[in-house]
């Protein structure tokens, strides 16, 4: 009788190391990026064709996707060369991701493209193995250097490898490890995120929001600079073209243009940093000060479609903010509780009764019916901390 395994309850959280490759490991990891690559579309479009062909066809399982993976490598015998495991995590992604199109709740799968910026596969962990302080075994790459190992510990669950948008080559893990709680406070908290600050406390303290004006700034001028020198490649390649010249150049042979594109995604990259930095700084402090933490439960896709506020928003990274508190709650023991935010902003904190809705440019408001004085977005994060406490 066969034995199923009892998932574990330990908490799971990221790991990001940076990876050496060598010219020939480079090699191979592009090719393990357009394999799973082109296992994936070759999926979604035989999807796609059972799709248009008879709607009312079987959904193909991710039973029945691993069950083709032999026939499409004795067909594509340069499949061989990838971690068999990466084509498992194809296959159910694109099998999750089918069954969320049909329950209505994403969009259709769509063809992945070989000129992304950012490249990756994800494999399962067996076969790695960490080898002194600066190396890691891969499957199929053997040894490859790599930044400090010492902050791996745990049991290593999934990995992705990837290149960024820099050509710079990252190995992340999923690590499984039992932690030490974190002493209990007794203290519960709401929080409010917004614009002009970050996220705003129930207890009235405020954290500033993220700013990176210089790199964002710099961003700019290379993102401009990058656009004008790829018309100008784009049109010179064209009419080299038009023209029959020999040895004509394509658009990926203009250095300029590959330049300002390269400085541009450094300047980017530095902006994720410095706010990937900024958040886990901001969310260590709150869970080791508060027990309960009570936040919105916001559909920040839906928010982005008012094109006025969309960058704002997106600036911000609420969503990062959220998850981050998500997996540091459910790995030190603090609860986490998410609360409709529909009318925290207009209902009083004090007597509880609606005062209507206001515009945006209003921060401070007088309750008409017991006087209170209250600071917008304070009062918002009572409201959020008090709907949440109802919950426990």
């Amino acid at each position: 009788m066969a034995i199923r395994k009892r998932k574990s309850d330990l908490p799971e959280y990221g790991v990001k190391i940076r990876l050496y490759p060598t010219l020939v490991q480079q090699a191979k990891l592009r090719q393990f990026f357009g394999n799973d690559r082109f296992l994936w579309n070759q999926l979604v479009s035989l999807y796609q064709e059972r799709y248009k062909n008879n709607k009312k066809s079987k959904l193909l399982t991710e039973f029945d996707l691993n069950n083709l993976l032999p026939a499409l490598k004795n067909e594509y015998p340069f499949l061989k060369a990838s971690d068999s495991s990466s084509f498992q995590i194809v296959t159910k992604n694109i099998s999750d991701a089918w069954e969320a199109f049909f329950a209505g709740t994403r969009r259709k799968p769509r063809f992945h493209s070989k000129h992304s910026a950012k490249q990756s596969y994800t494999g399962k962990s067996s076969g790695i193995r960490i080898m002194g302080k600066r190396n890691v075994f891969l499957p199929k790459l053997r040894r490859v250097r790599s930044s400090k190992t010492g902050v791996i510990d745990g049991k290593i669950k999934r990995y992705t490898i990837s290149v960024d948008a820099c050509g710079r080559y990252w190995l992340s893990l999923i690590v499984e490890k039992k932690t030490a709680f974190l002493p209990k406070t007794g203290k519960a908290v709401g929080i409010d995120v917004g614009l002009t600050h970050l996220a705003i406390l129930s207890d009235g303290r405020k954290f500033d929001k993220f700013s990176s004006d210089f790199c964002e700034k710099q961003a700019e001028i290379w993102q401009s600079k990058s656009s004008k020198r790829r018309h100008l490649a784009l049109v010179k390649s064209q009419q080299d073209a038009s023209r029959k010249v020999l040895g004509a150049k394509s658009l990926s042979d203009y250095h300029n243009w590959q330049k300002a594109n390269v400085a541009k995604n450094r300047y980017m990259s530095r902006i994720t940093n410095q706010r990937d930095d900024y958040l886990h700084k901001i969310t260590d402090q709150l869970v080791r000060e508060y027990d309960v933490i009570v936040i919105e439960d916001l559909k920040i896709k839906n928010m982005t479609k008012n094109h006025h506020l969309a960058r704002s928003i997106l600036r911000q990274s609420w969503g990062r903010f959220r998850d981050m508190l998500e997996y540091k709650c459910k790995k030190y023991g603090k609860i986490l509780i998410k609360v409709n935010p529909a009318y925290t902003s207009r209902i009083c904190s004090k007597c509880g009764k609606d005062t209507d809705k206001k515009p945006l440019s209003v921060r401070e408001w007088d309750c008409p019916f017991c006087k209170a004085h209250h600071d917008r977005d304070v009062n918002a994060s009572i409201n959020i901390l008090l709907k949440g406490l109802a919950q426990l």
